[in-house]
């Protein structure tokens, strides 16, 4: 066999052997992450079916309180309002209200998300998003913000004057940056409430356990595909062998 019949054939099966286990091993790590959101979703189901448990200025720890629907008691602090920037509903550009609300009976904090609102005409006016005075009870679903990954905008480093568009919601700085005790978690407004919330339409942490599995399903068809090829042009290689051996032959006997 001529090394010109060969190279392509080599070349398939290397670039094959080399993308085939690869392929494979992104299936697994996508059905490995459906997997953890799945059982991340089960207990999100089970926490969120008890209660609600009552939140006190005792500081929780983060765990203690994430996905259970709990309660909370006190007086909004309008003071350390923040505007989540860059929050979308229907398409539309808009905010999300964090109010920290000070729990009956304590100086200390629990962050309450209130809900969307409109951006309004430019960025350069914020929306009214007074909160309500007087003694208020919150209720809703406890949830940790995010944090790693890539993430847009830096988050104020001064607390005076108070800084009240953010990028993004990070507890940790905010107790920080505010010198106020605060607790781990953050509430999301149950739509019933009205305890002065605005658009209130929380996405079920589920969502997206269904990427993974068709992201999953797209990288072993790709395997598959792959195998296919290897398994031609392995077979065509060896054909070829064949072919070349028998003309050889033939030539040696004339």
């Amino acid at each position: 066999m001529s090394l010109k019949k060969l190279k392509p054939a080599l070349g398939i099966i290397l670039a094959a052997t080399l993308a085939l286990p690869i392929l494979v091993s992104l299936g697994v790590w996508q059905l490995n992450r459906a997997e953890e959101k799945q059982i991340l979703q089960n207990e999100y189901d089970r926490r969120a079916t008890v209660g609600p448990v009552n939140v006190t200025g005792l500081l929780q720890a983060a765990d203690d309180l994430r996905f259970y629907r709990v309660t909370a008691s006190g007086y909004y602090d309008p003071a350390r309002q923040i505007l989540l920037d860059n929050r979308t509903h229907e398409g539309r550009a808009g905010y999300h209200v964090i109010t920290p609300i000070i729990i009956k009976g304590s100086d200390t904090r629990i962050l309450v998300n209130r809900g969307w609102v409109l951006l309004g005409q430019s960025r350069q006016i914020l929306p009214r998003v007074d909160p309500p005075k007087g003694l208020q009870t919150v209720t809703g679903i406890a949830t940790i913000p995010v944090k790693g990954g890539f993430q847009l905008g830096e988050l104020p480093v001064f607390a005076s004057p108070w800084q009240t568009v953010w990028p993004r919601l990070d507890i940790d700085h905010f107790q920080k940056l505010t010198g106020l005790q605060t607790q781990p978690a953050m509430i999301l407004l149950e739509p019933e409430s009205e305890a002065g919330g605005y658009v209130r339409h929380w996405k079920r942490l589920d969502a997206g356990i269904a990427v993974h599995h068709g992201y999953a399903f797209q990288w072993f068809a790709l395997a598959l595909v792959l195998t296919v090829m290897l398994l031609l042009a392995t077979f065509k290689k060896k054909k070829n062998v064949n072919k070349d051996k028998k003309d050889n032959e033939t030539d040696a006997d004339a």
